[in-house]
């Protein structure tokens, strides 16, 4: 896992999520801004090659992960991810994952988040904000089934 100090305009080429990341915002097809909890960074990787990626240096694929949330959830499109249990690490994107501008937000770092005028605004609990642009009921309904998921693995845990 990565996280170093960049100049302006530089971009790392590597990157595997972990704990402190809190969301991946793709820039264009090939570059994504990264934000941690006390840091933001470039990678030259799209979102959707960071989130296969880390599922793999986590010990599964994408795919994997996609038919686990489905079998767990019955929930087949743009299906929250599990990309590391044991940490409670789960991602949700915000469009189809196929799209360019589709980002992928951590669940456990969301404080909250509201409508501004016609706007999403995502707060973070290290006080950091986004805006999206998704309608409040696509991501609400983005962020329950992120949730479904987490609970179902909570019980899974439990019993």
């Amino acid at each position: 896992m990565k996280s170093i100090k960049q100049e302006e305009g530089d971009f790392m080429d590597e990157y595997e999520i972990n704990s402190n990341t809190i969301a991946l915002i793709p820039i264009d097809s090939e570059k994504t801004k990264v934000i941690e909890e006390k840091e933001t960074f470039m990678v030259e990787m799209c979102a959707m090659k960071i989130i296969e990626r880390s599922c793999e240096f986590f010990g599964s694929t994408y795919l994997g992960r996609h038919m686990g949330t489905k079998a767990l959830t019955g929930i087949s499109h743009k299906s929250p991810i599990i990309i590391e249990e044991s940490k409670n690490i789960i991602y949700f994107p915000t469009t189809s994952p196929r799209l360019d501008e589709c980002m992928w937000l951590s669940l456990k770092h969301i404080q909250n988040y509201k409508d501004e005028n016609g706007k999403l605004m995502v707060f973070f609990e290290n006080g950091q904000n986004i805006n999206v642009d998704i309608s409040y009921g696509s991501f609400d309904n983005q962020y329950l089934r992120a949730t479904k998921l987490e609970s179902i693995l909570r019980k899974r845990k439990l019993s």
